[in-house]
Parts: C-alpha cells; sequence; structure tokens
C-alpha cells in the first residue's frame, strides 16, 4: 500500500481528522488527501466524512490494501477475486525474484493439494500461499510447513476452534477420543534451490473457513461449522503474522508443533515409497520427521501419507 495512503488511514481510523490536518501533517495538497481518500473508498474502506473530518468506520473489505492495513508482518499482499492456483502464482512471483509476497484468493478453480489431489477451493474459504527466500539449507525447508501448520492452528484456535495437527501438513478437528478428526485446512510446501541451500519457498494454505459443511468433501469440517463466521481478513492477519514470528525462530517450531500435535500417541500407518508400517507415532525430530514405534523398534518416516488407526 502507498506509504501516504496508510499513514491517512492510521490517521483517520483514531477519530475525524480534517482534510487540512492531514495536507498539514503529510506535506500534501488537500486535493491529494480528497484523492487518497477516495481511492481508499473505492478500496471499499468505510470512510464518513463529518463536520469534524473524515473518520474510518471499518475495514470490511477482503482485498490486498483491506489485509495489509494493519498487517504486523512484512508481506506484501497479491489479491484475486479468482485464480486457478495460489500456489502456482507463487511459484511465478518466486521465478521473478520476488520474496515477502502473499497471494490471496477469493476462489481458486484449480486448486490442489499433496500429491496432485484436487482441494475445494470455493468462495469464503482462506486460499493464500506465501513466497519467501529463508537462508537454510533444504533439509530445514520441512520447518516451514511445520511453522505454516502451526501458524493456522492457532488462528482457528483464536476463532473458537479446537484446532489440531495430523502429521505431516493438516489442521484438523478431534472427534471423540480415537484419533478420529475432520480435515480444516491443508499445507502444501514447494520449494526450489541447490543441494546446500534453498532458493525460495512457496507455502500455501488453503482453509474451508467461512463455507457450509454440507458442500465440503466428506470428513472435512469448517470454521463456520464449528464456531461460526470468521472476519477473513483478520485470519489472514493473523495466519500471516504466526508464519512469520516462526520462520524468525524456527527452534521454536518444533515444540510448537508438539504442543498442537494429535498423531503422536496415535497408532497409524503410514503409506511411504519403501512399503508402509504400522506402529505408534511417539514424536518427532528435530527436522519434522515422524518417529513411529514399530515392533521392530523405532522409524523415522520423512515422508509419507499419515492415517490414524484405532488403539489395538
Amino acid at each position: 500500500m502507498n506509504e501516504t495512503r496508510r499513514a491517512i488511514l492510521e490517521a483517520i481510523a483514531e477519530g475525524p481528522v480534517s482534510g487540512p490536518e492531514l495536507a498539514d501533517a503529510l506535506d500534501i495538497s488537500r486535493a491529494a488527501v480528497w484523492k487518497h481518500i477516495e481511492g481508499l473508498r473505492e478500496a471499499d474502506f468505510e470512510i464518513e466524512s463529518g463536520p469534524n473530518g473524515y473518520e474510518l468506520t471499518a475495514v470490511a473489505a477482503y482485498n490486498a490494501p483491506a489485509v495489509e492495513f494493519e498487517l504486523e508482518a512484512p508481506f506484501s499482499i497479491e489479491y484475486h477475486d479468482s485464480v486457478g492456483s495460489t500456489n502456482d502464482r507463487a511459484r511465478e512471483l518466486a521465478a521473478e525474484g520476488a520474496t515477502d509476497v502473499a497471494v490471496l484468493a477469493d476462489e481458486q478453480v484449480g486448486g490442489r493439494g499433496r500429491l496432485e489431489r484436487e482441494w475445494s477451493s470455493p468462495s469464503g474459504g482462506v486460499w493464500v500461499s506465501v513466497v519467501t527466500r529463508p537462508a537454510v539449507a533444504p533439509a530445514q525447508a520441512p520447518l516451514y510447513t511445520l511453522a505454516a501448520s502451526v501458524a493456522t492452528a492457532t488462528a482457528a484456535r483464536e476463532a473458537g476452534v479446537d484446532a489440531r495437527i495430523k502429521w505431516p501438513n493438516d489442521v484438523v478437528v478431534p472427534v471423540g477420543d480415537d484419533g478420529d478428526y475432520r480435515k480444516l485446512a491443508g499445507i502444501l510446501t514447494e520449494m526450489e534451490g541447490e543441494t546446500d541451500r534453498v532458493e525460495w519457498l512457496a507455502v500455501g494454505v488453503g482453509v474451508n473457513a467461512n463455507l457450509d459443511a454440507d458442500a465440503l468433501p466428506e470428513g472435512a469440517t469448517s470454521i463456520r461449522e464449528e464456531a461460526g463466521d470468521i472476519d477473513r481478513r483478520r485470519f489472514v492477519q493473523r495466519l500471516l503474522e504466526e508464519f512469520d514470528r516462526y520462520r524468525e525462530d524456527l527452534e521454536a517450531v518444533v515444540p510448537a508443533w508438539r504442543d498442537l500435535a494429535l498423531t503422536i500417541g496415535q497408532r497409524v500407518r503410514v503409506d511411504r515409497p519403501a512399503g508402509e508400517i504400522v506402529g505408534e507415532a511417539v514424536d518427532v525430530t528435530e527436522s519434522g520427521a515422524l518417529v513411529v514405534e514399530t515392533e521392530n523398534g523405532q522409524e523415522i518416516v520423512t515422508a509419507g501419507d499419515c492415517e490414524h488407526l484405532r488403539p489395538v
């Protein structure tokens, strides 16, 4: 967002401010103030004009300027009413050299999850992908997926949902005490790099937010179903703020993940290229791999599809 426009927003958010006062404070003309106010109104900021000046009365919009306003994380927002895939667009931006950009869409028409599975992404959900260029080795890249899981679960819990994490990349809502769950969100991380460094990461998050449960695939749920509708603008801000917090403190990621994990302590089956394993999930390593206690001892699983099983 233009810095002058941001300064005007911050000023009128605290109460009525006259045009001349804004012009003097920002060293611009009154006509320029008026143009900025009209531009903000066109971006769907609700601004009233009264005898004491301009006042921001509400931020109900869901677009780039609205999400950037009051966002306490260093991301610029690229918003789309509709897009094929936010991750595909994030990869395009990464190839152009972009960083710290969050691609946000009201709907995706070509959304996908792990293993190229289709992901239903209608209007009302939260579909966002972050481009970042961390100075880490590829072995640490999975921590960014875990960080996104923690950030998403944290934002959902703040919204009143009992959100937990299923290894490796699903945010779920527990059902009963046997490890059953309904899926709330998924994370898909893509990267490019060399053997010793990451060039870029595109971390995509899809959340069933303000969606009816009967419009979702079997086994899924939504924030609406669990706790009622949310302000998607604020939800995205909290998700990005928490992701930024953990990407700047990677040592805190795994402990936070453990605190929210539903998988640890569950009997699981993990399908992987080398064959499936069955046992109890007992921990995750510092790089995010799953530790499974089997009849033949502990196995370290770095990738695979994890299914919770009922206790024997």
